[in-house]
């Protein structure tokens, strides 16, 4: 039975699912619908890019650790994306991050998920015309959902988003509901919180 989280709000993985080796992390989100006048040009659509940062004591040791739609696989192969979705269309998960918690090196105690808009600030683009973002934690031996976190705030202004981690506490995996918006303007910029 999947856990619904608030933000803040931890879940010990090691104990909800039994035997959890990988897990996938969705991520999901919708544009809310635009209001324009009838002679503004379309909008583009808002290109979301999800990224996991493995960190070694809360920082990122170099780039490698970082997976993204440039770099799909960590050099482990612990931590696979599986691709960007250019729009968020769609029903589900708009991208995908699989976790083999087996696999990741000792060294790595937290795996960071962040989502970014992609050149948020050239295209004027911002969180607050995002609607039902989520992020969740499906056991991947029998695709049963662990637990998810529904993002609820008012992100108006905002342009990446920490949606939240899974790390090792005490020999067991955790999740944290982050949700912690910013006005970081790339992947680059999240990156340097952790360095």
């Amino acid at each position: 039975m999947s856990v619904n989280l608030k933000k803040g709000q931890k879940v010990s993985l090691t104990k909800e699912s039994a035997g959890l080796s990988k897990v996938i992390v969705g991520l999901g989100w919708d544009e809310a619908e635009q209001k324009r006048s009838f002679f503004a040009p379309k909008p583009q659509p808002i290109d979301c890019d999800a990224s996991a940062l493995l960190l070694t004591n809360g920082r990122i040791a170099d780039n490698s650790d970082i997976v993204y739609y440039n770099a799909l696989r960590h050099p482990s192969g612990a931590v696979v994306h599986q691709g960007d979705n250019l729009t968020g269309a769609g029903e589900g998960d708009d991208e995908q991050i699989i976790v083999d918690l087996n696999s990741v090196p000792p060294r790595y105690d937290r795996i960071i998920f962040a989502v970014n808009i992609y050149k948020a600030y050239e295209r004027n683009q911002q969180f607050g015309m995002i609607n039902n973002a989520f992020i969740r934690l499906v056991d991947a031996r029998n695709g049963s959902e662990i637990c998810r976190y529904d993002l609820s705030e008012n992100y108006s202004g905002m342009t990446a988003m920490i949606f939240g981690e899974i790390y090792r506490h005490d020999g067991e995996w955790k999740f944290n509901a982050i949700g912690q918006a910013t006005r970081d303007a790339s992947l680059t910029e999240t990156v340097k919180r952790y360095v």
